[in-house]
């Protein structure tokens, strides 16, 4: 019988083959979780963990060098890459047609998300006009789709929502840097569109499980991805690990991303003014709650000093005590204490 009663309800049949199957490949995921919790774990360690920390700094840094390096090799590399993707491919237009969609599709989803969706989110929040504070920051935004580096315009971003949009020094270079580092929404964007591009370039269709992979390995990875041109890029490869497809046709990535990038340069930078912005909103907000209540504070003050101090009420008071003889003798004298 391939289908037996369940032993707690007979309506429920139970089937005796697996469900699941095993995927070859690298656990990219497994992975992305364990360092997050290795990082917490060092930590808790304290001076401890430090060394180890020292540690993984010093090769990340070696990294990113080696990663500078390959930049400067990378159009060479991907020119002959697309060439042999070229050579094997029968139909050439309808990959060139599909390279134009993939464009399309994320410069559209990147204007629908930095002009629509963070405008809205601001407005409900602030109920302020979120384009005039858009307004404010057009040089960094020019300046990000310049340099394609979100840590390059974190000077002007700085200076622009300053000066320009009334944003606090001690909240902007809070907020700033470590948006510059950790929200990448613009590259998180870029990444799903990509796997789902890669997917169908492959024939490979996507199962719901897979999507929702796709979206929590994206928003993992886009974390740590550094605030530099093509960093999105590199951190590309681990969400089609999780999701098994293969990494070889990231080449045509590649060759259109010195566009998709500053757009998503873009977005980053804007989400990380438009928090600012929320968290000086807030503070306005909490600093005119309390100046609210000053009048009525000065106001029981005042009520309060009218009243003339009782020795009873305060011991620090000064007490008149007669020493000496009788009343109006010329041996008596006065002396002042404090009770």
């Amino acid at each position: 019988e391939l289908f037996p009663k369940c032993i707690f309800c007979s309506s429920w049949p139970v089937s005796k083959e697996p469900i699941g199957r095993e995927v070859e490949g690298m656990n990219i995921l497994g992975l992305v979780v364990f360092a997050m919790v290795l990082g917490v774990a060092l930590r808790k360690m304290g001076a401890e963990g430090e060394l180890l920390i020292c540690f993984f700094n010093s090769f990340n840094e070696a990294t990113m060098i080696m990663v500078s390096w390959i930049m400067w090799y990378a159009p060479v590399g991907i020119m002959f890459l697309i060439a042999g993707k070229i050579v094997e491919m029968e139909d050439v237009g309808r990959l060139f047609a599909s390279l134009g969609k993939y464009v399309c599709c994320c410069i559209l989803g990147h204007i629908i998300h930095g002009l629509l969706v963070l405008p809205l989110i601001y407005f409900l929040i602030t109920r302020k006009n979120p384009y005039r504070f858009l307004w404010g920051i057009v040089p960094a935004l020019a300046t990000a789709f310049g340099t394609s580096s979100s840590s390059a315009t974190l000077p002007l971003m700085m200076e622009c929502v300053e000066e320009k949009n009334g944003v606090s020094k001690h909240i902007s270079r809070f907020i700033l840097p470590i948006g510059a580092t950790v929200n990448m929404d613009g590259a998180a964007l870029f990444q799903c569109v990509a796997a789902v591009f890669i997917a169908q370039l492959n024939n490979v269709p996507l199962r719901f499980i897979q999507v929702i992979t796709i979206l929590i390995t994206a928003t993992a990875s886009s974390v740590g991805a550094a605030g530099i041109p093509a960093g999105g890029v590199l951190t590309l490869a681990i969400i089609l690990e999780a999701i098994s497809l293969p990494t070889k046709d990231m080449s045509f990535i590649l060759a259109v991303d010195w566009l998709v990038d500053r757009f998503c340069t873009i977005i980053n930078v804007e989400g990380d003014a438009f928090g600012a912005g929320l968290l000086q909103c807030y503070v306005d907000h909490n600093e005119a709650g309390l100046a609210s209540l000053g009048p009525e504070l000065a106001e029981v003050k005042d009520d309060a000093s009218v009243v003339p101090p009782s020795p009873e009420a305060d011991p620090l008071i000064l007490k008149t005590v007669k020493l000496g003889g009788p009343a109006g003798d010329a041996n008596t004298c006065e002396k002042e204490s404090v009770m």
